[in-house]
């Protein structure tokens, strides 16, 4: 099915989720929505969109299998390195020369999945204003849909691989080993 042909009962399905989760998916490739989608009823036994929205109904649980299932959480420190490095060099330093020198800095990470571009963030902006201005003024909040994932970034713990993006001299200022481990150091 190609993204112009639109199946009613596809759409029916993403309106009901939009209504009674508040997620819109309205905007996503419908192919690619629809096989993520057609992936998780198929999982659960369902063949139709309107038996499965009869499943979500009776197994209300099975929104977070669903979501898991469209909304891939792909994540890590300074992912897309060219973009990080235009904002340490271009943005970060125009933010702070428009704040007052005790002004808060409020930064939002939408879709932080586990963490990595908010710690990120925090990272540039303590290499701008020296750790310690860093914490008393900046300011991160972090959300994303996927709780699991959100509890994740909030334990700030990371494998060795999931760090290995981060600069030699960012990973020892800024985090600590622990059991195998990487532990972002507030």
């Amino acid at each position: 099915m190609s993204d112009t042909t639109i199946d009613p009962a596809f759409e029916t399905l993403l309106h009901y989720l939009r209504r009674n989760r508040g997620f819109d998916f309205t905007g996503y490739k419908r192919a690619s929505l629809q096989r993520r989608v057609q992936k998780r009823m198929s999982q659960v036994g369902v063949e139709r969109y309107e038996d499965y929205i009869d499943y979500l109904e009776v197994h209300p649980d099975e929104f977070e299998s669903l979501f898991d299932t469209i909304l891939i959480n792909v994540t890590s420190f300074f992912r897309d390195r060219p973009a990080w490095d235009y904002l340490g060099a271009e943005i970060i330093p125009q933010i702070l020369a428009a704040k007052a020198k005790d002004e808060p800095i409020r930064v939002w990470s939408a879709g932080c999945a586990a963490g990595q571009e908010a710690y990120s963030v925090v990272m540039l902006f303590a290499e701008a204003l020296g750790k310690e201005e860093c914490i008393r003024r900046l300011k991160v909040y972090a959300t994303d849909v996927d709780e699991k994932s959100l509890t994740q970034g909030r334990r700030a713990e990371y494998s060795p691989e999931a760090v290995e993006e981060v600069p030699q001299a960012l990973r020892e200022a800024y985090f600590e080993r622990s059991g195998g481990y990487y532990v972002f150091a507030n």
